[in-house]
């Protein structure tokens, strides 16, 4: 007689439809309730990505959203004010194999109420755009070539990337995503909107922002350019610092969108993504992340130095060096060594040309 012994192994996701399947399943079950708003933003964005990068859902996952479909007009009746969250998960499970045509009659909805119309934000009525044009729908068929060129505009201020501003540099990557159709055509960025990328990057390589600096280099991905060697180094290597962690109890203030941005990058790039076991329950992302980067270090150095401070990077990096730590002379270093625009990012962040002098 043998001795049959019973390993409580758990369930290995072997594939990545198996590992996709349970990412939805976490987001859609167990970590939000799904009356929470948060629930539908997070929702709609690991759709989003996996829909744009091709992914293919088992049965099992979709039916996790058969409730929430089959009650999309009387939430987004009710709801109106979320209706770009509603009509992009919508229009993602129908892409991502759900079916129904659903989302043709959401989208022809939305422009029937003027809900595009309704936003003040030239990028909310350009997302608004682009998810009714995916069932050939155009809420702003009038303004199109207006609002796009508005867009091209503030893309193309390159200045205005050589600074810190973090809500700046999303809104650029959004328009890239915007005008790509998530990489779908080409985006005809110009050698202005090219730079403003550029800029943006080296900011977000300088603060550790690794968030940030995934969707720079998706953005550049979708305008068909490859990304520095460098940032892509640095952001394969922060992807080994995430922990999938199931916690009943911890805050839902995590790291998951980082997590998606930089699986999405990864699965862009045909080398892989969303590799990670998911545990099952509710799953906390979390990130071991770096010491704070040297930007504020450097912004510190530049701005103590007042009028005596050159837009020259090449006369200027002896001097900087000088100031700083040894770590943010390394990561200078590495970003400098990433582009060949240093020198122009620097002209901008020393911000010589808006110095003013205040007169009694």
């Amino acid at each position: 007689m043998h001795n049959v012994v019973r390993l409580n192994v758990p369930f290995r996701q072997t594939s990545a439809a198996a590992r996709q399947g349970a990412l939805v399943r976490n987001f859609a079950e167990d970590r939000r309730a799904r009356e929470d708003v948060f629930w539908l933003k997070e929702n709609a964005e690991i759709l989003n990505v996996l829909e744009t990068t091709g992914a293919t859902l088992g049965p099992e996952a979709l039916a996790l959203h058969q409730p929430g479909y089959e009650q999309l007009e009387a939430r987004l009746g009710f709801f109106p004010q979320y209706y770009r969250f509603h009509l992009s998960m919508c229009l993602d499970l129908e892409d991502l194999g759900f079916g129904g045509d659903k989302g043709a009659r959401l989208a022809e909805w939305v422009a029937a109420q003027g809900l595009a119309e309704a936003e003040l934000s030239d990028l909310q009525r350009a997302e608004a755009r682009r998810l009714c044009l995916r069932r050939g729908v155009d809420p702003l068929a009038s303004e199109g070539a207006a609002l796009e060129a508005r867009l091209r505009a503030f893309a193309g201020r390159s200045q205005t990337f050589a600074m810190p501003n973090k809500k700046a540099a999303y809104e650029l990557t959004h328009i890239i995503f915007y005008l790509s159709e998530y990489g779908r055509v080409d985006p005809q960025i110009d050698a202005a909107m090219h730079d403003s990328l550029i800029f943006a990057g080296t900011l977000a390589f300088l603060d550790f922002n690794a968030d940030l600096l995934a969707e720079i280099c998706i953005a550049l991905r979708f305008a068909g350019e490859e990304p520095p060697e460098v940032w892509d180094i640095w952001l394969r290597q922060q992807l080994r610092c995430f922990s999938l962690v199931p916690d009943e109890a911890a805050p839902l203030a995590d790291d998951y969108h980082e997590y998606l941005m930089l699986n999405w990058y990864l699965s862009l790039t045909g080398l892989g993504g969303f590799a990670d076991q998911v545990p099952e329950g509710r799953v906390v992302f979390r990130r071991v992340r770096p010491l704070s980067g040297p930007l504020r270090e450097l912004s510190e150095c530049i701005y103590a130095m007042g009028n005596t401070r050159s837009g020259d990077w090449p006369k200027m990096r002896e001097t900087v060096a000088a100031r700083l730590s040894q770590e943010a002379q390394a990561a200078i270093a590495a970003a400098e060594a990433a582009t060949g625009q240093f020198d122009a990012f620097f002209h901008g962040f020393s911000r010589v040309g808006l110095q003013m002098e205040l007169r009694a």
